[in-house]
């Protein structure tokens, strides 16, 4: 089978190969799938560069998410096994793991339906736990961790504030439903936002990028407000004053949703009903930037760590028609 392979640690472009190699073989409680599409996500980028809190033996194959099909002809979406991810004809995944895709989307899109969207559901909800009305800010909305997050804020009757960089990602973010869009290259982020609650701030903010971002979010929550922390992008990792945070009266709550399917994984069965539900409904669809050929799964790999992206870029093995 055709597959994707890190041999040493580095940039994605330049340590990613494809190559020949035998199907893996399933371990104790797993099951071999064959990839029908493999969504791009941040954290690909930091197993190639050897910067994620998992660091599995070299070689492997990097992607973490999948749209696949069992050998009984089941259509699922899953975490892929590391070492053996999903930019390949065939992965590897827990059995216990396994979710049926929904009906309503195309293999690309199901197949970004998984971390994006639960870890979502879960900062939102389970965390923030973000009420009809109050006011949500998203970071890298046109994203596709954000993008989800403004969908998923909408759906929970939120006024969402979407903060960009740029005016295509701004036509995006207004696309996606957002009530208001922030250009961080040409807007004062702090301001805006003050300015559209009436200095109040905004209650939730959905942090995946940290950096600058945060620093914003600290200057811009509201009273009893939340900040749900999701992810570094920007490649920075903050240091919180606790102190700010102390006479504000404001949140910093943590989100890995990697730990739900050790701690309480039948959470993570319940929120993909939920899901399903709101895919059947159009309540949420996922935004597929790019459908990308096989051969360009490296490619695909380093935009998404460079930042230049929109949306979720999907690997489509050849022959794949999602």
């Amino acid at each position: 089978m055709q597959a994707w392979r890190v041999y040493e640690n580095g940039e994605p472009g330049a340590v990613m190969r494809r190559e020949e190699v035998e199907p893996p073989t399933p371990g104790e409680g797993q099951v071999l799938l064959r990839v029908r599409a493999a969504n791009v996500n941040f954290p690909d980028a930091l197993l190639c560069r050897g910067h994620y809190q998992v660091r599995p033996p070299l070689p492997f194959t990097p992607g973490v998410e999948v749209c696949a099909e069992t050998e009984d002809g089941r259509r699922v979406i899953t975490t892929a096994a590391l070492p053996h991810g999903g930019f390949a004809e065939y992965t590897l995944a827990d059995a216990a793991g396994l979710l049926p895709a929904p009906d309503a989307l195309d293999d690309a899109e199901a197949a970004a339906l998984h971390i994006g969207y639960q870890t979502g559901w879960f900062g939102l909800h389970r965390r923030a736990a973000l009420k009809e009305g109050e006011t949500l800010l998203v970071h890298a909305a046109a994203g596709g961790v954000g993008s989800a997050a403004v969908q998923l804020g909408k759906a929970a009757g939120a006024t969402v504030i979407g903060v960009v960089g740029g005016p295509e990602k701004a036509a995006v973010a207004r696309a996606l439903g957002c009530d208001l869009v922030i250009d961080r290259r040409s807007e004062d982020v702090v301001a805006a936002v003050k300015a559209a609650t009436g200095g109040r701030g905004a209650d939730v903010i959905y942090d995946p990028v940290g950096g600058e971002a945060y620093q914003q979010s600290a200057k811009c929550v509201a009273f009893e407000g939340r900040i749900v922390i999701v992810g570094f992008a920007s490649g920075t990792v903050p240091a919180p004053a606790l102190n700010h945070a102390l006479v504000k009266n404001y949140s910093i709550l943590g989100l890995h949703w990697g730990l739900y399917a050790a701690k309480d994984p039948a959470s993570i069965a319940r929120c993909h009903e939920t899901l399903t539900g709101y895919a059947a409904k159009g309540i949420v669809k996922p935004l597929i930037g790019e459908r990308v050929p096989f051969a360009r799964a490296a490619d695909a790999v380093q935009r998404v760590a460079d930042g230049t992206t929109t949306g979720r870029l999907v690997v489509l093995p050849e022959g794949a028609r999602a």
